[in-house]
């Protein structure tokens, strides 16, 4: 009566371990199901900065006041008779 048993037991963990362990176990499709959720938070996070970039190179195709705006902003530049004042941020 005891080895039909210890039979059965070790049959079933032999049938379990490829379920749970295997290459396709659930262990596998948990992990694989956690990196497509961390792949497709990324994809939105670079569509976002990808939709702000492409604003941002039409409206420097569309006219002069993006270039002229940019220019002033990160390079300092001005106009012919104006004059530039820079106040420092107090922290």
């Amino acid at each position: 009566m005891r080895w039909p048993v210890i039979i059965l037991a070790v049959l079933v963990v032999v049938l379990q371990y490829p379920l749970w362990l295997g290459k396709g176990g659930w262990l596998r499709v948990w992990e694989v199901d956690r990196k497509l959720h961390e792949q497709r938070e990324e994809n939105t996070r670079l569509e976002e900065r990808n939709a702000g970039l492409d604003a941002e190179v039409r409206d420097l195709k569309s006219g002069n006041e993006a270039i002229e705006e940019r220019a002033r902003l990160e390079l300092g530049l001005t106009k012919p008779n104006e004059i530039f004042v820079q106040v420092p941020q107090k922290h």
